[in-house]
């Protein structure tokens, strides 16, 4: 009768658990997660979605090793939660999603996680309970809208002080019509009278140039949004052509030829959404991740559009601007 001693009793257990253990691991670094990107189609869309693809793959989720993405992109803002419900069907672990199309995400799944980026004022909006607290199955950065609109008017007076009559394009929303009255109220400190025009839509944009333009207005101030990105062409070539001092709310208009952007810097937020990203395929619940507010923000200048329309750039507003196109 053979006898077992209890030292191989013991190796043969510490043999087993480690067999378990290392399959374990295995199986963990072999999971392939799935994440969704929902946006609508913007002259930006893609370059966007690649800081984030980059800032997931410094955290090493690489796209046909462990990770899947899912791209989702509308032409219209009808389109989203369709766009997202597909997502939701897909079963992805976690949608990504850019302004409008987190509303659209929320609307269809309670459950599945949602990191939204760009959102202006998540809780005014009932996208989450509190910044701190956020409940739900959303959690993200938000970009302040309302204290930027202050700070975009106040650069615009520094480039342009003669200007007292400021044309301010918004569009409707909760959050952008808090926007508006906000900046409304700084206006008043900068003496200057804010002529706000409302756009929901392609033919609203002919509408409030033909205001502008019969009101006098000496500047355009835009807010965040859209329907702002999907037109910027437009709003670019009227500002050039009526020889208007603009300031935007997204760096993108500078490099296709806006004059100047105030705005929170993009490459910043998508790192961090991709750390929430990161957070939550590790288990956290999104709930429970405080929404973040952007520290870092970017003045861009475009010095041949000053040229074009006879404007001279302050030195003092130079040397603060992050990016300046010669």
């Amino acid at each position: 009768m053979n006898v077992i001693s209890c030292q191989s009793v013991r190796h043969l257990i510490y043999c087993v658990f480690i067999t378990a253990l290392c399959s374990s691991v295995e199986a963990q670094s072999k999971k392939i997660y799935r994440v969704g990107f929902l946006s609508l189609t913007t002259p930006f869309s893609s370059a966007r979605k690649e800081e984030v693809r980059q800032a997931l793959r410094k955290l090493r989720y690489i796209e046909g090793q462990n990770l899947v993405i899912k791209h989702s992109d509308a032409e219209r803002l009808d389109q989203l939660p369709q766009l997202a419900s597909d997502l939701v069907k897909d079963e992805v672990d976690v949608i990504v999603a850019w302004g409008p199309a987190a509303f659209a995400a929320k609307s269809v799944s309670p459950v599945t996680p949602i990191v939204f980026i760009g959102v202006q004022d998540p809780v005014a909006s009932q996208l989450v309970r509190s910044l701190a607290a956020p409940g739900g199955n959303a959690t993200g950065i938000t970009n302040l809208g309302s204290e930027l609109g202050e700070k975009r008017l106040e650069i615009l007076k520094e480039v342009s002080p003669k200007s007292t009559r400021i044309a301010f394009l918004f569009t409707s929303s909760t959050p952008e019509a808090r926007l508006e009255l906000s900046t409304q109220k700084s206006a008043q400190a900068f003496a200057v009278q804010l002529q706000s025009y409302e756009v929901r839509d392609s033919k609203q944009f002919d509408t409030a140039f033909a205001a502008i333009l019969k009101n006098n207005a000496q500047g355009l101030l835009t807010s965040a949004g859209a329907i702002f990105n999907k037109y910027q062409a437009r709003i670019i070539g009227f500002a050039a052509t009526n020889r208007l001092p603009a300031i935007y709310a997204t760096p993108t208009f500078v490099d296709n030829g806006g004059l100047m952007s105030y705005a929170p810097g993009s490459a910043y937020q998508h790192i961090r959404a991709a750390a929430y990203v990161d957070k939550i395929l590790k288990g956290a619940n999104p709930g429970d991740l405080p929404v973040e507010q952007p520290t870092k923000f970017e003045l861009v200048i475009n010095l041949k559009t000053a040229k074009q329309i006879g404007l001279t750039i302050p030195p003092n507003v130079l040397a603060r601007a992050d990016k300046v196109i010669q």
